[in-house]
């Protein structure tokens, strides 16, 4: 029975899908100005995860993650470069897209960009102001009217007193209320606009979420994702635009991702204390810095360290030395029964993949077992059990040798030639020569690992 941790409830809740054996899900993505950074990894580890578990579980999951193509950020970035938005924007979504198919996430099912629902965002704008919950300034802006929200603050646990009375409404500002909060920003020299009943503008930051994935899921769905930070303000407002326009509840799960943490601060752009998706892939492996994702659970702060990641580096190593050389046993592995259960139980306790590892762990025990037995039946089965898991988890999804070897294709024909110099040199017990070719292989980043008669070798 899977159970979640429902930030709107404050408690693991058991999970129902509004539709039996149907699962909608919306997860709010990238605002595309910039490279990635290791806290947008997360979120897309995490949810792809999600996604992953829940299909193993024999639910239909529509997952759609948003794209903001649109706002004060992109369009400072196109300035400063003289480029055109969608020039830049088209160019971070391709960048955003590599890094995703590098850490082995697989593609929402919709990436709807703000820039195509402008029409959506439109009519869900004068519904609000239709029903009271909205007004057009003279400014040209159309804000929310807080005030005229029951419910505001129910998922942050905020309470509206509270937030008025640490907000000041800025001179230049024609909202009524320090609390309302811009749907409809009016159009400024050099800035892109799109026309509405209220003036050539542009859409505030919040009600794209909400249009969108109204469009796509309708109006009452079953999970919202993103990142801790997006709580309050942008999911709260989410809930008064969405419940306020269609009167109904908008979401029955949210999940939450936590930070990433650097020497105790949040990771992010704004700080200037970040590390891209690019430097850090650029010293580990893809696969590593995903497993090193999931030894923490989604919802605890992942601190960034090196020695976290090449922890999760040698993890992963030691998992792809036992699937080598095993050809693997093709496994339903809901069907095992020493190992299944325990995975199953890990992923339905909101989905605490670091207790997952642990069991994936103890079957690396187990074929490692095996193979010192020669017993190549159960081995066979168990190196599949280990890759039913891993696909579930996103792991073990390229060959133990691509991993091991690091795949270097270029240099594979030199490091097998020196492997074979040094066996040659020890046939004859030239041992100088044999640890001289070790030490050339050594300055490669190459680890010989001789048994049973054999050398097989890895990068470092």
């Amino acid at each position: 029975m899977l159970k979640l941790y429902n930030t709107l409830t404050k408690q693991k809740d058991v999970f129902k899908p509004i539709e039996p054996g149907k699962v909608k899900m919306y997860v709010c993505g990238m605002t595309v100005y910039d490279l990635c950074h290791v806290g947008h990894a997360r979120v897309m580890v995490v949810f792809d995860v999600v996604t992953r578990y829940l299909r193993a579980s024999g639910y239909d999951v529509t997952y759609i993650r948003n794209i903001t193509d649109i706002d004060d950020k992109i369009i400072k970035r196109a300035m400063e470069n003289g480029e055109s938005i969608q020039t830049l924007t088209d160019r971070y979504i391709d960048e955003m897209h590599a890094d995703a198919d590098a850490l082995g996430v697989l593609r929402p099912d919709h990436e709807p960009r703000a820039t195509e629902a402008m029409q959506p965002m439109l009519n869900m704008i004068q519904t609000l102001i239709d029903k009271g919950l909205a007004y057009a300034a003279d400014n040209g802006d159309v804000y929310y009217d807080v005030s005229e929200f029951a419910d505001y603050g129910k998922l942050s646990g905020r309470q509206i007193d509270d937030l008025r009375a640490g907000e000041r409404i800025a001179v230049n500002e024609a909202k009524t209320d320090p609390l309302d909060f811009v749907l409809w920003k009016a159009a400024k020299p050099e800035e892109p606009s799109w026309e509405s009943p209220w003036g050539p503008g542009r859409p505030g930051w919040h009600i794209e979420c909400s249009a969108m994935s109204a469009e796509c899921l309708g109006h009452h769905f079953d999970i919202h994702g993103g990142g801790q930070d997006l709580q309050f303000p942008h999911h709260e407002n989410e809930i008064a635009q969405s419940e306020g326009a269609h009167g109904c509840q908008y979401v029955n799960y949210w999940m939450h991702n936590g930070f990433v943490r650097i020497d105790d601060e949040k990771m992010s752009k704004s700080l200037g204390n970040f590390f891209t998706v690019r430097e850090v892939l650029a010293k580990y492996p893809a696969e590593a810095v995903r497993y090193f994702i999931l030894m923490s659970h989604y919802r605890s702060p992942l601190n960034y360290a090196e020695d976290q990641l090449e922890q999760a580096k040698t993890a992963l190593t030691r998992f792809y030395h036992s699937l080598r050389d095993v050809t693997p046993q093709k496994v339903t592995w809901r069907e095992d029964a020493e190992f299944a259960p325990r995975f199953t139980e890990a992923m339905d306790d909101d989905f605490n993949t670091a207790l997952a590892l642990s069991v994936l762990a103890d079957v690396r025990q187990a074929l490692n077992k095996a193979r010192e037995e020669n017993d190549e039946q159960k081995s066979a089965y168990l190196a599949g059990l280990l890759l039913a898991f891993g696909e579930v988890l996103g792991l073990f999804q390229q060959s133990a040798e691509a991993f091991l070897t690091g795949g270097q294709q270029d240099e594979t024909g030199k490091i097998e030639q020196l492997i074979a110099d040094r066996n040659a040199a020890r046939a004859a017990k030239d041992w100088g020569r044999a640890d001289q070719v070790r030490d050339e292989l050594t300055a490669m980043g190459i680890v010989l690992e001789d048994a049973a008669g054999k050398t097989s070798w890895r990068k470092i």
